[in-house]
């Protein structure tokens, strides 16, 4: 059976050992890494001892679920997943575990009585398995490419079946595993089960070894309606005014690195086109992808003379803003976005959206949020991360796919001179999630179908731990 404890070759143990030993040895430098960027993300520097497995709480009673969500798109997306869970097992204990400090602010709010969070250990042989000798799981669910060889291991070591549930795997991630096969490969042989988003990335996952049960579509389709943020991306667009209107709203949504530059220079290039956005009365409501950039970005902005208003110098609560505050809105270019957690206020706020990653080649953000909530997409010629539902978005008219920055600041343009294309892309990606949704509760039932349903009781829980 997939997932049980089977021999290794002579050389995958070797190179199991020999990694294993190459991970202990990097952990004095992981620790100065985690210390600099905590400098920039204080999350980072939370509970550092349980990167090494060390814990400072009593050991949990058997029968919790462990959920892995690396970072904040695959904990939005492990919110869906557990919500459909707890729907089965009411009394579902979880251990959530995470990787980035965006990931854990996220995961707080999945949490209740009785749930732990903490960090993903790192890949030694040791943390591994102190980390599952003090939260005892009785199954393991990751979500999406987190697939580490020694905690395989340990889990099959530790009998706790592992799953990998919304799998994607690009051709260059696949072409990098199967260089390390000797690595890669015990590692997706020791899956329980592989659930693929799609049929191509399920051939991927096969062909290093996985045992894929099912293609199930993409977990984050389920995404469900936020009446509070809608709420406040309501109210931010009525103080979002211009010449007595309000004023058009442009997301450059998860933006990484260079992208930045490159729309600013695309503004630059044609006085014409930025003229006419300018009389547009347009709004750029900018959405860094990572908060350590939040102040280089600001800083670029404006450096190259561009008036920005930043979200987190909003007063608090949704009451009547200051004059100062409201001066300043109808004075800014630019609405920086530095907050973690808010994309489906800010998706809900803007009339359309770039899609950050897509114009350098980093594989795009996830698009199916923005189609969620009504706002159309523009993309560069990058989404193979997404490249499934990037190609349904483009399909369907919910997405427009372009060549560059510039040819993106031209299809604003006409989107802002043509209401009712723009009404047409945001009615089709409405469409386009409608008819997608469903994937969690099937994710849920393919686990179901691997396993027992787990004991899970609550007797022993008195509240939810950030252990």
């Amino acid at each position: 059976m997939a997932g049980s404890l089977m021999p290794l070759h002579l050389v995958e143990r070797c190179t199991l050992w020999l990694y294993g030993g190459l991970m202990r040895a990097l952990q004095p430098f992981l620790l100065r890494k985690l210390r600099r960027r905590g400098q920039q993300e204080p999350g980072y520097l939370y509970q550092v001892p349980q990167r090494l497995g060390r814990y400072d709480t009593p050991a949990l009673l058997p029968g919790a679920v462990w959920v892995h969500a690396v970072s904040l798109g695959e904990t939005r997306a492990a919110g869906l997943l557990i919500e459909a869970m707890r729907q089965r097992w009411p009394d579902m204990r979880l251990v959530l575990t995470h990787s980035t400090a965006t990931g854990w602010a996220q995961g707080q709010s999945l949490l209740r009585p009785g749930d732990v969070q903490v960090w993903f250990p790192w890949d030694t042989p040791q943390a591994t398995r102190q980390f599952l000798q003090q939260h005892q799981p009785v199954l393991g669910v990751l979500l999406e490419t987190e697939v580490w060889p020694v905690m395989v291991q340990a889990c099959q070591q530790a009998s706790v079946p592992l799953f990998l549930i919304n799998a994607r795997l690009n051709e260059a991630s696949q072409r990098s595993a199967q260089r390390w096969s000797w690595l890669s490969g015990p590692a997706y042989r020791g899956l329980r089960a592989v659930c693929a988003q799609t049929q191509a990335d399920a051939q991927r996952l096969r062909a290093l070894g996985a045992h894929v049960t099912a293609v199930l579509g993409n977990l984050k389709f389920d995404v469900q309606a936020q009446p509070e943020a809608l709420l406040k991306a309501k109210f931010w667009r009525a103080q979002w005014t211009w010449q007595g209107r309000s004023r058009p709203v442009v997301m450059l949504a998860s933006t990484r690195e260079g992208e930045e530059a490159d729309w600013l220079d695309a503004l630059a290039a044609k006085p014409e086109r930025e003229q006419a956005l300018r009389d547009a009365g347009v709004l750029w409501l900018l959405v860094p992808r990572h908060p350590q950039r939040f102040d280089e970005v600001h800083g670029a902005l404006q450096s190259r003379g561009m008036a920005v208003f930043r979200r987190s110098a909003l007063p608090p609560g949704e009451g009547v803003w200051p004059v100062a505050t409201v001066q300043a809105q109808v004075q800014a270019q630019v609405f920086l976005g530095d907050s973690v957690g808010e994309m489906p206020v800010y998706f809900q706020a803007a009339d359309m959206a770039l899609l950050g990653g897509s114009f350098k080649p980093l594989g795009g953000q996830n698009l199916i949020e923005a189609a969620a909530f009504g706002c159309p997409v523009i993309m560069g010629p990058h989404t193979y991360n997404f490249a499934q539902a990037a190609q349904w978005a483009e399909t369907s008219g919910a997405a427009r796919r372009v060549a560059n920055m510039d040819a993106a600041l031209d299809q604003v343009l006409s989107w802002l001179t043509q209401a009712a294309d723009l009404a047409q892309a945001q009615q089709q990606g409405l469409q386009m999630v409608a008819q997608s949704r469903g994937a969690a509760a099937q994710y849920v039932q393919a686990i179901m179908a691997e396993v027992a349903v787990p004991a899970v009781s609550t007797a022993a829980a008195c509240g939810s731990q950030t252990d």
